[in-house]
């Protein structure tokens, strides 16, 4: 790939960086514009841009920018100088250090881990928030993120290095940091049932909350950002179908299929949809049709008066409906978040006893054992090995 093209540099270049961040308005947030803008030099937004251009996912997208502006900040605060490419493996060993700690061994050195000076740059400049040693996961992604930057710059990286992939390993093993949940609670059917009841009304936000939660749920448990993305384009209606496959006799009931393209786990050639049948359609067509939506976004905002914004929902105001919706229901919101849907989807389908293979066809988990993990919980309760003694 061709190097980036350096642009040019007026009498402000953070002005300039935060006016070519404006080309991407549709994938990162607005409020973080001037934050990037101060971060990145001008060959990352070319960068950008070019990734943009080559059609990367929004979601792609929006994470690597934030990971840039995060490491480009790390390393001017704990080097004094900016990010170089590609970086030496000593650097990225430096990042594993500074990320991954024992907390043990911090409380009696106060020099193991991150430096406070540089601990303190990156809290005042709203990047860091947590106590304690990183999410191994943030740290692997933010790794990931530098690999496939440095690949894309036409440079090759350490990071495939022995010595990298064992201070990885050793790291996340003495950090001892457990692993949280996205949502502490899954969203089986039951709380399902409670929230839809809270949606029970004919009010703009009521259908359209409705139509959001069935579908979220029904579709394979959708991540926030396809609920949030989903047109009215993506939408086929299909032929009816009926309620008993095995039995001609049973119901028909209404069916269409989604197109989601291309989702988190997806590549540019993968195009997939999934399949509604039945209430949430029905919900679905109930929604468009009161909101007159016939083209463009399919969930949006809502304001105080009934007026329904032009524009779709944020994948954060999906969490908050969700969240709003398990305040009313008389749960505790600090339990739930969007991704409880996803969960709850494959915990409810071990639940009834769906083969897994079956669900993954829904929900589209490409990782068979992170799909399994739900099933082997369902199995585990539902099984006699938990019941030698009752």
């Amino acid at each position: 790939m061709p190097k980036p093209k350096a642009l040019p540099s007026p009498a402000d270049p953070v002005l300039a960086r935060a006016e070519e961040l404006d080309a991407l308005d549709a994938i990162l947030p607005f409020a973080r514009r001037d934050q990037l803008a101060a971060l990145l030099t001008d060959e990352d937004v070319a960068t950008l841009k070019h990734l943009a251009k080559e059609g990367m996912g929004d979601n792609t997208l929006r994470a690597l920018a934030s990971d840039l502006g995060y490491l480009e900040a790390w390393c001017e605060l704990s080097t004094g100088a900016p990010l170089p490419w590609p970086a030496p493996e000593s650097l990225l060993l430096k990042f594993v250090a500074h990320h991954l700690w024992d907390p043990v061994e911090r409380a009696e050195d106060p020099s193991h881990g991150m430096p406070d000076d540089v601990e303190m740059g990156l809290r005042a400049k709203g990047l860091l928030r947590a106590d304690g040693p990183h999410a191994p996961d943030t740290v692997r992604r933010r790794l990931t993120s530098w690999s496939i930057l440095t690949r894309w710059r036409g440079l090759t990286g350490s990071f495939t290095a022995p010595s990298l992939k064992s201070a990885l390993r050793l790291a996340v093993r003495a950090s001892a940091r457990p692993r949280r949940r996205k949502s502490k609670k899954a969203v089986t059917g039951q709380i399902l049932a409670k929230l839809l009841a809270t949606c029970d009304g004919e009010r703009l936000v009521d259908l359209r909350d409705r139509a959001l939660l069935l579908t979220a749920f029904a579709s394979g448990g959708r991540r926030r950002s396809e609920v949030a993305g989903l047109r009215v384009e993506d939408l086929v209606d299909e032929e009816p179908v009926h309620a008993d496959p095995r039995n001609a006799a049973s119901p028909l009931l209404p069916c269409l299929t989604i197109n989601l393209g291309r989702t988190k786990t997806m590549t540019a050639e993968d195009r997939v949809h999934v399949v509604l049948i039945g209430r949430p359609v029905e919900a679905l067509k109930q929604w468009t049709e009161e909101a007159r939506i016939d083209a463009g976004p399919v969930f949006r905002r809502i304001d105080q008066w009934g007026n329904i914004d032009r524009r779709a929902l944020t994948p954060q105001s999906v969490n908050l409906i969700l969240k709003t919706r398990c305040s009313q229901a008389g749960l505790d919101p600090e339990l739930f978040s969007a991704h409880g849907l996803r969960s709850g989807y494959l915990t409810e389908a071990a639940n009834r006893g769906v083969p897994l293979q079956e669900a993954m066809q829904q929900s589209l988990h490409k990782s068979v054992a992170q799909a399994a993990s739900y099933y082997n919980n369902a199995e585990r309760k539902n099984g006699r090995a938990a019941r030698l003694v009752i």
